[in-house]
């Protein structure tokens, strides 16, 4: 058997293509820029799908986590863009074998092991719904419209990606080893130029 995984290893240091990357069909949907009363605000729609592995992860009680980015510039025609407001969003998804329900935590920072500071946490049914959770990105704050500014539309970059460095670390070895896991190869980047609507 420690025969067996030691070629197994040795094939994929020396073939890392049949390790091939893939980011199973992940893509942004929808991305709006709002302004409301209280500042400005981003909204995206993310696709993906969840592969069996992660599932079976899943499924064991072991959670996962996601973090969405999201970046504004200002044009400069002297010089590269200007960054002038960027948010994150932590999310953690885990199962509860006692009650079978999912829960979704939501935060700004970082949801450690220690305790999740301030989030938001939602239950859900099922393992759909809670995903549906995970790709709404709603209302993530970027600052004031001071910090925006009031040019007819915006340069926003937006990122999404399933963060395997919050998880336990055999897992983190795994993934990272030798030939690496694409099916932990969820990332989604996309830039576009963005009217800011009034939030409705």
């Amino acid at each position: 058997m420690a025969a067996l995984l030691v070629l197994v290893c040795w094939c994929l240091a020396w073939f890392p293509g049949a390790a091939k990357a893939d980011t199973h069909g992940a893509s942004v949907t929808q991305m709006r820029l709002e302004q409301a009363d209280d500042g400005i605000y981003l909204t995206a729609q993310v696709q993906f799908e969840l592969p069996t592995l992660v599932e079976e992860v899943l499924e064991k009680g072991i959670a996962i986590y996601f973090v969405a980015e999201a970046e504004v510039y200002r044009e400069r025609w002297y010089w590269t863009d200007l960054k002038v407001a960027q948010a994150v969003r932590h999310m953690r998804l885990a199962y509860q074998p006692l009650s079978r329900r999912w829960r979704l935590n939501v935060s700004p920072v970082p949801i450690t092991n220690a305790g999740f500071g301030v989030s938001l946490n939602q239950n859900f049914e099922t393992l759909a719904d809670a995903l549906d959770g995970v790709r709404r990105v709603g209302r993530m704050r970027l600052g004031d419209l001071s910090d925006i500014g009031d040019a007819a539309d915006h340069p926003v970059t937006f990122r999404f990606r399933l963060d395997t460095s919050q998880l336990p670390r055999p897992f983190q070895f795994q993934i990272g080893g030798l030939g690496g896991q694409p099916d932990w190869n969820i990332s989604i980047e996309k830039s576009a130029r963005l009217p800011l609507e009034k939030a409705k």
